[in-house]
């Protein structure tokens, strides 16, 4: 049977501003709904690439361009929301500087701001949040709402199925429009480097590193699912430029590691193991073979401390001994497979019941299973409360513009 429909609900907002969202023309759709839902719209452009998927001439809406120095953004974006009578902001990624600016203002006004980010659920959910998501989300932490919460029947959900393919070429026209195309916004700073001529070299760097990394790790699996399980704590690495780090007492990733290695060669049992897993998406961009090398030796792990690329990621999960993260959704992946979990940073799954309140050293010694009542519970708040349908780069539902199901919730979530 069909998934149902379900349409944008109404989210507290007359007059919305949209800012960047992920490449591509999902933002442009957004807007379709919110004008269909009888919002007023206006959109600020930061540079070409966002121009490219949300042109000036898009019908219905008000799109404005700001080209000024950074530090002219507070001032520009309060004389627009005057001018508008903005109300609410809809967004994605709440850590980009001028996102947190507009976040700090609009709220400041007493307006609301509604955040996108990739769903806490993988893969077929995205997240729709009030104020913030992941470190600054205001999900509650108390369990007992979770297993108390009255929410109804559950939507059924729609596979997303492969999106990979679309997002690199949305983000590919996204890079060439910004560094072909950008004369008209002269001090607009990406929060990340978006030289298309790098990116191109990168992925070019990526494609041979994982032809190598596949041909080289041929067969590792087999030791984790054959004498090593249940005899390996897993750790799977966060995008270097990840802004979730903010969210826990690292500076890197590399820092993470040496801390968890030099933990572990301390504190953990001499017959187990450490295997960290590298980010696919970051493999273009960094590679930490030396470092591991490096630390294998004066660690004293040798042969106990591994580190892998492509292995089938539930799999490790499943045979893993426990999760050890710093606040990637891996974890919560982990908490489904029924796999203790220690987070070394914030986030929104961390609470008693789900994951480890201890120390890591203490951790290594002693891994409560996560409860499957209160997983089952949080994973159905999720779904009520900020897990939608569907996928930023591909539509999944042919009933509403941007092909989202909206989850029956959105909006009347409690916060702690």
């Amino acid at each position: 049977m069909a998934a149902e429909t379900h349409p944008l609900p109404p989210l507290g907002v007359r007059r919305a501003l949209l800012l960047q969202g992920p490449a591509g023309p999902f933002m442009r759709r957004f807007a379709g709904e919110l004008l269909a839902a009888g919002v007023e719209v206006t959109k600020v452009n930061f540079h070409a690439g966002d121009v490219l998927f949300f042109p000036p001439t898009t019908p219905g809406v008000e799109v404005r361009a700001f080209r000024e120095p950074f530090e002219q953004w507070p001032r520009w974006l309060r004389a627009l929301a005057d001018e508008r009578g903005i109300d609410g902001v809809f967004l994605f990624g709440d850590c980009r500087p001028l996102h947190a600016r507009a976040i700090e203002l609009i709220e400041g006004r007493g307006g609301k701001a509604w955040v996108f980010e990739e769903g806490y659920l993988r893969p077929d959910w995205i997240t729709l949040e009030e104020h913030g998501v992941n470190g600054y989300s205001r999900m509650p932490r108390d369990p007992d709402v979770f297993r108390h919460a009255a929410l109804g029947a559950l939507p059924a959900a729609t596979p997303v199925g492969q999106s990979y393919g679309r997002a690199a070429w949305y983000s590919t026209l996204n890079a060439m429009a910004f560094t072909l195309l950008n004369q008209g916004f002269p001090h607009y700073r990406h929060h990340r480097e978006l030289n298309c001529w790098k990116h191109t070299a990168w992925h070019v760097r990526g494609y041979l590193r994982k032809v190598r990394f596949q041909r080289a790790e041929r067969g590792m699996i087999d030791r984790f699912t054959g004498p090593l399980a249940k005899r390996y704590f897993f750790v799977p690495l966060q995008v270097h430029c990840d802004f979730q780090l903010r969210h826990s007492p690292f500076g890197s990733v590399p820092e993470m590691i040496e801390h968890v290695v030099e933990t572990f060669a301390r504190h953990g049992a001499p017959e187990d193991h450490l295997v960290f897993k590298h980010h696919p998406m970051d493999r273009p961009y960094c590679e930490y073979g030396a470092l591991f090398e490096r630390l294998r030796h004066t660690s004293g792990l040798r042969g106990r401390l591994h580190y892998c690329h492509d292995l089938h990621l539930p799999t490790l999960l499943k045979h893993a001994k426990g999760t050890i993260t710093i606040n990637s959704t891996v974890g919560l992946q982990s908490v489904h497979h029924g796999t203790p979990v220690k987070t070394l940073g914030t986030a929104v799954y961390d609470m008693p019941g789900l994951t480890y309140s201890g120390s890591l050293e203490a951790f290594l010694h002693e891994q409560p299973a996560p409860d499957p009542e209160l997983y089952r519970a949080f994973r159905a708040w999720l779904l009520h409360a900020n897990q939608c349908n569907g996928n930023f780069y591909k539509r999944v539902a042919s009933q509403t513009g941007t092909g989202v199901r909206w989850c029956p919730g959105l909006g009347d979530a409690p916060s702690r």
